[in-house]
């Protein structure tokens, strides 16, 4: 297993880590996701996966949930 830490903007509730969990559960090789709620500002996430983390994908799941993957 591999982990992956990503930034995301703008969740301010633990309704807004559920949707981007769930998301980010959907790509294939992920098996568990972490999020650090910092309510209004950036919040840490960690991936666990199998194999390589499209970075494409990533972007897609949190973006389809309704926030900003930061680079």
């Amino acid at each position: 297993m591999k982990t992956t830490d990503i930034t995301v903007r703008g969740m301010t509730c633990q309704h807004c880590v559920a949707s981007v969990t769930e998301e980010l559960q959907e790509i294939g090789n992920v098996q568990a996701v972490e999020v650090s709620l910092e309510a209004g500002g950036d919040s840490p996430v960690r991936v666990t996966h199998e194999g390589e983390l499209d970075p494409a994908a990533v972007n897609d799941a949190v973006v389809e949930a309704g926030y900003t993957l930061v680079d």
